[in-house]
């Protein structure tokens, strides 16, 4: 990831932390998304060279369609996942989930997101559906770091069996 990403990213990490986008969000807030396919979860700690924007526990989800676009390397309109990330809580031997600082959401709708290969992209403050903090930036603050898996259909993560 580019230098670029890292500092738009934290400019959306800081948007979230304050009383965020005021526009109509383009992209919905999946308040089942819990109920989804779980994809992944990582930690990205202290030292790693996300961490100044990504820093924290993730958990990915995918709804069914984003599914079949796991398996196959192509996401069908109406894919949407979720990349939730809340702060890291160590303690001990023990990392453990804090509070929410955001949940980005990826939309596929090739003909409404045709400026950002058919994604729609926001983010909600703290996981709140009524803070959308993207807005009309979406191809300066996502796409244009998710342009380098154009191959992978605009989506870093991958399917593990």
């Amino acid at each position: 990831m580019t230098r670029f990403c890292h500092k738009l990213l934290m400019l959306v990490i800081g948007l979230a932390a304050s009383a965020g986008y005021a526009g109509e969000t383009q992209v919905n807030y999946p308040s089942d998304y819990r109920q989804w396919t779980h994809v992944k979860s990582m930690v990205i700690q202290e030292g790693h060279p996300l961490h100044a924007a990504f820093g924290g526990v993730h958990h990915l989800y995918a709804n069914d369609k984003a599914m079949k676009g796991y398996q196959t390397g192509k996401f069908p309109n109406g894919s949407v996942i979720v990349f939730d990330l809340l702060e890291a809580d160590a303690a001990g031997n023990a990392i453990t989930e804090g509070g929410r600082k955001v949940l980005g959401v990826m939309q596929k709708h090739s003909k409404r997101f045709a400026d950002t290969g058919g994604w729609g992209f926001e983010g909600f403050a703290r996981g709140d559906a009524k803070q959308a903090v993207i807005g009309d930036q979406a191809k300066a603050q996502c796409f244009q770091c998710h342009t380098s898996q154009k191959d992978n259909d605009f989506v870093f993560s991958q399917w593990r069996d």
